[in-house]
């Protein structure tokens, strides 16, 4: 029970699927209360059907794009919970022809949007966190390798998630002297219902079968006991690092 008592936020799950799920599976084994946000009423019922598989969750409605929706979210946090330990950042989203054309050819309101939501909500989100996790916490967001190389068909969302992991590394510098730490997740590619929307998709999660060391693919739980370990004691000296659940893909230069 390495959460034994601790309180945790998940902002991002859409269904079963979700890594964010998985994630929420392994905090809660390890003892964690939970509470999760829903975009829209096209979400929730999803939502409150799976924290409902968690005893003692908490859901409420929370537009990452939208500050006032943000501060109810903590509001309610505060209230139902009384401090925050643990905040998971599983939120990314691009335009879908912002990905089926050329980064090239990205509009400037599809950037806008991208980086807003797959980017700045981290900020947004721990700006709110931070007051409630006194003491000390653990914030960790989702990432992924074309943050760093380029993948083909990522493209804006490659540029969004350099700006969310360098975001990481300021936030840890910030909130570092609160005795709050910040990570990241650079999972393999996982097919979750947003992945699929990725351009040529089904063919990166053959290349990384044929490439990475330990040649397969990423499970959720893997990247579930991985956010298991950042938001525990176990991780208490590492901040502003970016660790690869990826087999080992990462590593490999051909």
């Amino acid at each position: 029970m390495l959460l034994d008592g601790k309180k945790g936020l998940i902002v991002g799950v859409a269904n079963k699927r979700s890594i964010a799920w998985s994630i929420a599976e392994a905090l809660h084994r390890e003892g964690a209360r939970l509470a999760f946000n829903y975009q829209g009423e096209r979400l929730a019922e999803n939502v409150r059907s799976l924290a409902g598989e968690l005893p003692g969750s908490l859901v409420l409605p929370c537009d990452v794009t939208r500050d006032d929706e943000i501060d109810s979210l903590f509001a309610r946090v505060k209230e139902e919970f009384g401090r925050l330990d643990i905040l998971v950042h599983c939120v990314a989203f691009a335009r879908k022809e912002d990905l089926d054309r050329e980064f090239l050819a990205t509009s400037r309101d599809g950037f806008k949007t991208a980086l807003d939501i797959s980017a700045y909500s981290l900020t947004a989100l721990a700006q709110r966190a931070a007051p409630l996790m006194e003491g000390g916490g653990s914030i960790v967001a989702l990432t992924y390798l074309g943050s760093d190389k380029v993948v083909p068909g990522y493209n804006v969302m490659g540029v969004a998630k350099a700006a969310l992991e360098s975001s990481i590394r300021y936030l840890a510098q910030d909130l570092g002297k609160r005795n709050i730490r910040v990570n990241g997740i650079s999972s393999g590619p996982i097919s979750t219902l947003a992945a699929r929307g990725v351009p040529g998709f089904t063919k990166m999660l053959q290349i990384v079968r044929e490439r990475a060391p330990l040649a397969r693919n990423t499970e959720p739980a893997e990247v579930g006991d991985a956010a298991l370990f950042l938001c525990s004691p176990l991780s208490r000296g590492i901040t502003g690092e970016v660790i690869y659940v990826d087999n080992g893909y990462h590593i490999m230069g051909m």
